[in-house]
This record gives C-alpha cells, structure tokens and sequence, in this order.
C-alpha cells in the first residue's frame, strides 16, 4: 500500500486536530501533497482545544512528507470556498482528493441551540463540502478522475431507540443526515465523470479533542482514529467505476475489504 496517492494532491478540511490531522498524516505518508484546511494555524490558537495547522504540517514534515496551511472559517458564509482550491492549485497541482472532514458539532437541546449555531452546523457540514466540491468538479472532470471523500457520522442512523447524544443532536444530526443524501446525489450526477464520491462515518466514537470535551466516552465505545483514516485513504483510491455513493461505516467496510489498518505513518499494522 505504500505510496498510494504518490503525485496525487488531496485537500483535508478540519485538520488541526482529531480525525482530519490524522487523515492528512495518513495521506502524506502514502505521498500526497495535502492542503490542510483549518481556523487555528498556531499552537495555542484553538481556543480550549489542543491542535493547529502549524502542528499537523510539523508532524507531517517530520516524516518527509508535504502539507500546506491553508487558514480559513468555514463557519463564516463569506468564506470563499473556491479560494481554498486557488490557493492549494497555486502553492502544490491541481486537486485529485478532497476530504470533507470539517464538522460543527452540537450536542445541545433545542432550547440550547441557538438559531447562529442551527446556521453554523449547516454552513460547516453541508455548505461548505457543496461548494468546496463545486469548485473542483470541473477540473476533475476535465482529468476524468477525482475522489471526494465526506467525513460523517453514525448519529444519522434511526433505527433502535434512540440515544442521549441523538436526543440532543436536532442541528448536528439532520445536518449530516443531509450530508449523506449529498454524498448519493453528487456521486450520480458525477459517476459518468469518472469522480467518485462517498462517505464514512466512524463504527464507534473516536476520542478526538473535541469528542472528549463534549461527551464522557467509555474505552468500549471507542475505535482508533487510525481506522478512520485508513477507511478514509481506502475511498481516495477505489475505483469510481465500483465504489460511487457508498455510504460507510469504517470498521464494517475495512473488513468487507479484507484491509488492515496502519499507523498514521504507514509503517505498521494495528493489532
């Protein structure tokens, strides 16, 4: 599997920290030139939570591999989405992987929400990979090859009795619900292009930074962070023609595929 995405060039939202860090280390050590897409650039610049572009691109650098900072609020509806394609073609090729992994995560009652973090979690988690993806399809379709890669999550699922997170969710988890429906509907409009377009949601929580100053999580609720990444990577290189519009969970799907997971810098096989 080494060197899997060797000349390709990937953009990953959400990677100061969490599972976008640990997608963007993931991609650059199978040599990908990534674009990293984040508000907090230095250390210390997140406000509670640990991370920063500075940090993943150091991690990344350290290994031999290639990242870019790109600074951006994907919160804010004046972001200019199409800047951050600019400016990555710009500084490291035009885009073969996009990875929409930034999320706005509310566990909060409807009395909680307020109507600018209603907005906030549709703006980050639905508006932002549409026009991200927007402003890529024509290159990719000009290549006849792309990948597009939404981060998604579990919550989404109806059926069983519902949880304590999913009754606290009415912004977060409508909004990857959308997300999933614009995973299947891109994927048809844009299977004849050669681009395909998919999504993956973690089996079980993932302690990223931000999980863990939400929610207490239980060690058996949780999975690797690797193992998102490494189902993550899996969609980046499958082939359109096959995997167009799946919906996935990652463990499920990494056993279905026969494939095992990796540490984030390639060399080793998790237990």
């Amino acid at each position: 599997m080494r060197d899997a995405l060797e000349g390709k060039v990937a953009i990953v939202t959400g990677a100061s920290r969490g599972i976008g860090a640990a997608i963007a280390q993931r991609f650059a050590a199978e040599g990908a030139r990534v674009a990293i897409v984040a508000r907090s650039l230095e250390p210390g610049s997140g406000g509670h939570l640990a991370g920063s572009l500075r940090e993943t691109a150091d991690v990344i650098g350290a290994d031999g591999g290639v990242a870019l900072p790109v600074v951006a609020d994907l919160s804010d509806p004046a972001c200019d989405r199409a800047a951050i394609v600019v400016e990555t073609e710009a500084e490291i090729g035009p885009v073969d992987v996009l990875v929409n992994n930034a999320a706005a995560c509310f566990y909060l009652s409807i009395d909680e929400t307020s109507e600018r973090r209603l907005r906030v979690a549709y703006e980050v988690n639905v508006v932002t990979p549409y026009l991200l993806t927007r402003a890529l399809v024509p290159g990719m379709r000009e290549r006849k090859a792309g990948w597009i890669v939404n981060i998604t999550s579990g919550i989404v699922d109806t059926g069983g009795p519902p949880s304590l997170q999913q009754a606290r969710s009415s912004a977060y988890a409508p909004s990857k619900a959308a997300l999933d429906r614009l995973t299947v509907s891109l994927a048809t409009e844009l299977r004849d292009d050669g681009i395909a377009v998919n999504a993956v949601a973690p089996e079980r929580a993932v302690a990223t930074e931000g999980a863990t100053a939400m929610l207490d999580l239980p060690e058996s609720w949780l999975e690797p962070v690797e193992a998102m990444a490494e189902a993550t990577l899996a969609l980046a290189t499958c082939d359109p023609a096959i995997d167009n519009g799946r919906v996935v969970r990652s463990l499920a799907y990494l056993s279905a595929e026969g494939r095992r997971t990796h540490s984030l810098d390639g060399t080793s096989v998790l237990a």
